[in-house]
């Protein structure tokens, strides 16, 4: 589950570390690849943390009130920094085993102790994970069984992720200061990250065969307007999917050797994820009619009493 981030956030640091050292004589690139080899090894699953709290968006990160609503460097020692602030809606980040921490936005001279990059465990000292809520989240404590719970070992999660004074060595960092790089980086996971909402057709797929399936049970798949809803379910959903590969497709190599996707139809991709689905969905509960979503509950079914009737 959920490795995509990761991967976005792997493909951005290849190339951005390599124009960081190729501009400052760092070697933060090799870091890089090195950690790569070891996450590689050992089939690692990766957290991209890049969202902060941000307060008040009108002010950049060295200009808020409160410093830590930006992630930040606070001490450094011989063996390494420290680092304090949030990252939210983190989707992810509690079945990873690695966290990349990345800024969020772009940054200026006044703010060069937020331009950081750096690699940490899942479980590292000072961190603390606060779970997101979940539309449904009831539903696992009602004790019906796996019907009404729906993906119930694999099943996506967000959190809040707290780093009170959290310490990442040097090797494991991959930006420090250079801030001016902290716009390219951002632009380039973003790229990366909107064309893998191509994903979500995944879903899809699983919604329309539902729905088909429902048109079965209900006796009316030959029916005009359920045909012509399955259509556009389907229609939607593979123009989603297509605007994420012609993405990928019309990718170009990068000065370290990886692909970029492009920029523009990936955009159109994400964009494509924020209204479609819904619209899927929309049709899936006019296939299905008001039995799916006030039918009684699993419980209920396998009630002794009630089930039977």
């Amino acid at each position: 589950f959920q490795r995509c981030v990761g991967m976005d956030a792997l493909n951005s640091l290849h190339s951005t570390t390599y124009e960081i050292d190729e501009k400052h004589g760092t070697d933060y690139h090799k870091r890089f690849l090195e950690f790569v080899k070891m996450i590689q090894k050992e089939n690692l699953v990766i957290g991209g943390a890049m969202t902060d709290p941000k307060g008040d968006r009108s002010k950049g990160p060295s200009e808020q009130d409160d410093p830590d609503l930006f992630t930040r460097i606070v001490d450094s020692d011989e063996k390494g920094v420290y680092v304090s602030g949030a990252k939210a809606h983190q989707t992810g980040c509690i079945n990873s085993h690695w966290i990349i921490l990345m800024p969020t936005i772009r940054l200026t001279q006044n703010d060069k102790e937020y331009a950081i990059v750096g690699a940490i465990p899942a479980d590292v000292k000072g961190l603390t994970y606060i779970y997101g809520r979940q539309s449904c989240d009831t539903r696992v404590m009602e004790g019906g069984g796996d019907i009404d719970l729906g993906n119930a070992k694999f099943g996506g999660q967000e959190a809040m992720m707290i780093l009170d004074r959290v310490f990442i060595p040097w090797d494991k960092l991959f930006m420090n200061g250079e801030f001016e790089f902290a716009s390219m980086l951002v632009e380039r996971f973003t790229c990366y990250h909107r064309r893998s909402y191509v994903c979500k057709t995944g879903l899809g797929d699983v919604l329309i065969g539902a729905a088909a399936t429902i048109a079965d049970y209900n006796g009316v798949p030959n029916v005009s307007h359920i045909k012509d809803k399955i259509i556009e379910m389907t229609h939607l959903n593979e123009t989603i999917f297509a605007a994420g590969i012609a993405s990928s497709h019309q990718g170009h190599k990068m000065k370290s050797g990886v692909y970029l996707n492009d920029d523009m139809l990936a955009q159109v991709c994400k964009h494509n994820v924020t209204r479609f689905p819904y619209e899927i969905s929309r049709l899936a509960q006019d296939i299905a009619g008001g039995l799916m979503v006030t039918l009684p509950s699993e419980k209920d079914f396998r009630h002794p009493e009630a089930g039977p009737m």
